[in-house]
């Protein structure tokens, strides 16, 4: 399939590929939502960043006018008894799980969870609904401004990175006298 050029032929050729199983799985990967204001004096950039260490963020400027805010996260979920029970007391549209709700399947898989020492090993979660993102993000923004590079500050507070870019002043034209 190498002699296609993959400009109008991408879309195709990765699906193709991934139905003969040549390419290997990638990490997945989101954009995190930002909201951007421009003000007389500088840029301000607050982005959805929930759970994410602060370490596992970087923020450069790749050229004089395009910033880029890229990093990782992960979840990890605690597995203790504890975090599992219900947060409210049963009510009418609560349903407690009984053994009569359980299949043939999870039963199985119940009795593989005991260890040889008779104690029981936690069992995988099982996910009604996954919506949080995770993996790799990445964002760019370009400024249509002169930007001061070296006046950038940056917070992460509450899941919420706040990024002020600051404008660069305009050059005020100076006249040279000549002696």
């Amino acid at each position: 399939m190498a002699f296609f050029s993959h400009t109008g032929f991408s879309p195709l050729l990765q699906l193709l590929d991934d139905y003969e199983g040549r390419r290997k799985p990638q990490p997945p990967t989101f954009a995190p939502a930002f909201d951007v204001r421009e003000l007389d004096d500088s840029y301000h950039l607050d982005g959805e960043l929930p759970g994410v260490d602060q370490s596992n963020i970087e923020i450069e400027f790749t050229d004089a006018h395009t910033l880029v805010i890229k990093g990782h996260t992960e979840r990890n979920y605690n597995n203790n008894n504890e975090d599992m029970a219900p947060s409210r007391s049963p009510s009418p549209g609560w349903h407690q799980p009984t053994v009569e709700d359980e299949d043939a399947e999870s039963i199985a898989t119940t009795a593989d969870t005991v260890s040889s020492h008779g104690k029981a090993q936690p069992s995988p979660a099982h996910f009604w609904a996954s919506e949080r993102s995770t993996g790799d993000f990445q964002r760019t923004f370009s400024f249509t401004a002169r930007v001061d590079q070296d006046s950038v500050r940056a917070s992460l507070k509450n899941g919420i990175l706040s990024v002020v870019v600051p404008k660069q002043t305009t050059p005020t034209t100076k006249k040279i006298r000549i002696l």
